[in-house]
């Protein structure tokens, strides 16, 4: 895994690059957020949704609820891009688009919309 730092109107992002899932659970989803304060020095993460366990994306776990609240404890942000059209669960849809509706988790189609979530 790898990390590329990213500044947009004075605000720094942490983007996350990887051929491998990086979040499989709260622990590795801390360890993310903890590794980019440290090496890039922002709290605010990119993520492809590729790299997130699948099970973050059905709501009924608990995982993406805890991951997340994990975030907002920390003072983390995250913005997780791509494409969310297969997706038929409408909890799922409601929950981004709620998400969407906020200043600290984002769903975007693209990293750089990703990005423009996160620095405005």
């Amino acid at each position: 895994m790898k990390m590329k730092k990213i500044e947009k109107n004075h605000v720094v992002c942490a983007v996350v690059q990887s051929s491998d899932v990086v979040i499989t659970g709260t622990q590795s989803a801390l360890d993310l957020l903890m590794t980019a304060n440290y090496e890039i020095g922002t709290k605010n993460i990119i993520i492809d949704k590729n790299l997130i366990a699948e099970k973050f994306f059905i709501l009924s776990t608990g995982f993406a609820g805890e991951i997340l609240q994990k975030y907002i404890n920390y003072g983390g942000r995250i913005a997780i891009f791509g494409d969310y059209s297969h997706y038929t669960s409408k909890p799922l849809h409601d929950f981004i688009y709620e998400s969407n509706q906020g200043k600290d988790v984002f769903f975007a189609a693209t990293e750089d919309e990703a990005l423009d979530m996160l620095t405005h």
